[in-house]
């Protein structure tokens, strides 16, 4: 039993795990809003991988247990020598108990 999802679903998601929008080009003064934005909503990557599994789980009620998702989220660094990386997979099921146990 195979099913759809949004592809735009996924992307507001993403978006809004996020500490901040990420722009492909900005103007000089709209930077300063971007990191004032990210620094008063500062994310690690796990941050943002731990709010994404929860918005999956809120947006895709509608999935079967069994129903496999990998979220993944790389920064590149321009400060330091390394990327940060997180990355977790489970099936729909997994991420539902994992996060009832949080709200326990």
């Amino acid at each position: 039993d195979r099913r759809c999802v949004s592809i735009d679903r996924i992307i507001k998601i993403i978006e809004e795990s996020m500490s901040s929008k990420v722009y492909g080009l900005l103007k000089r003064p709209d930077e300063a809003l971007v990191v004032s934005r990210a620094h008063s909503n500062p994310k690690f990557v796990e941050d943002c991988v731990r709010t994404m599994a929860q918005k999956t789980v809120e947006a895709f009620s509608d999935l079967p247990d069994d129903a496999a998702v990998t979220l993944k989220q790389i920064n590149e660094e321009s400060i330091h020598q390394h990327n940060a990386f997180a990355e977790r997979t489970a099936t729909m099921g997994e991420l539902r108990a994992e996060l009832a146990c949080l709200k326990a």
